[in-house]
C-alpha cells in the first residue's frame, strides 16, 4: 500500500482543516516545502496536495509553492482543489503535477470528466466525499443527489482509474478510518481506491493494508505525532 503524507495549502502555508471547516483552521507551517522535504527526508515518495483556496475560486493561488514542492522531492505528488477546467489541468500537469484530483466537477460536469479522463487516461482521479452516504460538493458544503457506492461504479465504468475516497465525518476527528466502507468499495470496484479521512493509528495502517488498498492519506496524524511516519512507510511496505 503506498503512503500519502498530505499538505493542504492556504495561502502558501501548510494548514488542516477540522472536518473541511475554513472557520476552523491550524496553520502547521509557513514553509510547505520544508515539510514536503521531511516527508522526502523520512522515505516517502508520494505526497497529496489540496489547494483549499483553489478549492473555494476554482484557479490555482498555490501553483508556484506545488511547482516547488514537486522540483524539491521529485516524489509523485497528486493534486486536488477546484478543479474545473481543462485549463487548470493543464497548468497542473505542466507543473510536474503527476495526478489531478477532481471533486465537485466530477458530479457537476460528466462531460468534462469525460474529456479529462479521454485526455489524460491514469494521471485523472477523482475525490469521493461522503457525508451520510452521499457524495458532496463544493468544499463539503453541499450534499448531491449522488449515492456514493453507485457514483463509484459510474466513475470505474468511464475509466477513472483512481478514486480517493473521503468520510468527512471521519476527516481530522482522530478518531480512526472508516474500515467497513474502505472493506466494501474494495469488494465493488476494480480500480485503485485511496483512503481518506481518519487515518489516526499505526493500527489504522495496518488494517487498511489487510483490506488490500492501493494507499492511504495521512494528514493530522502526521503533524500531531500520532503516527510516526517512518512507521507507518515501513508497515504499508
Amino acid at each position: 500500500m503506498k503512503i500519502f503524507p498530505a499538505i493542504d495549502l492556504f495561502g502558501g502555508k501548510a494548514v488542516r482543516l477540522f472536518k473541511g471547516d475554513y472557520q476552523n483552521m491550524t496553520v502547521y507551517s509557513d514553509d510547505p516545502v520544508s515539510v514536503a522535504l521531511d516527508f522526502k527526508n523520512k522515505g516517502a515518495r508520494f505526497m497529496h496536495l489540496v489547494d483549499l483556496e483553489g478549492a473555494k475560486t476554482g484557479e490555482t493561488p498555490n501553483i508556484e509553492t506545488i511547482k516547488n514542492i514537486v522540483a524539491a522531492t521529485d516524489a509523485f505528488v497528486e493534486v486536488g482543489g477546484g478543479i474545473r477546467s481543462m485549463e487548470v489541468i493543464a497548468r497542473y500537469v505542466e507543473a510536474g503535477v503527476s495526478r489531478v484530483i477532481l471533486g465537485t466537477a466530477a458530479v457537476t460536469d460528466p462531460k468534462f470528466l469525460e474529456s479529462a479522463v479521454n485526455k489524460y487516461g491514469d494521471k485523472i482521479a477523482v475525490g469521493v466525499d461522503l457525508k451520510d452516504g452521499k457524495v458532496a460538493i463544493k468544499g463539503w458544503t453541499e450534499k448531491s443527489e449522488e449515492d456514493g457506492f453507485e457514483f463509484c461504479k459510474k466513475m470505474q465504468n468511464l475509466g477513472v482509474k483512481t478514486i480517493i475516497c473521503t468520510d468527512i465525518s471521519k476527516d481530522g476527528a482522530m478518531q480512526g478510518a472508516n474500515h467497513a466502507l474502505y472493506k466494501e468499495l474494495r469488494k465493488r470496484l476494480d480500480i485503485d481506491v485511496i483512503a481518506s479521512g481518519g487515518v489516526s493509528s499505526i493500527d489504522d495502517v495496518k488494517r487498511l493494508c489487510k483490506i488490500g488498498l492501493y494507499g492511504a492519506i495521512i494528514g493530522k496524524a502526521y503533524y500531531t505525532g500520532a503516527i510516526d511516519l517512518v512507521e507507518a512507510l515501513k508497515v504499508a511496505r
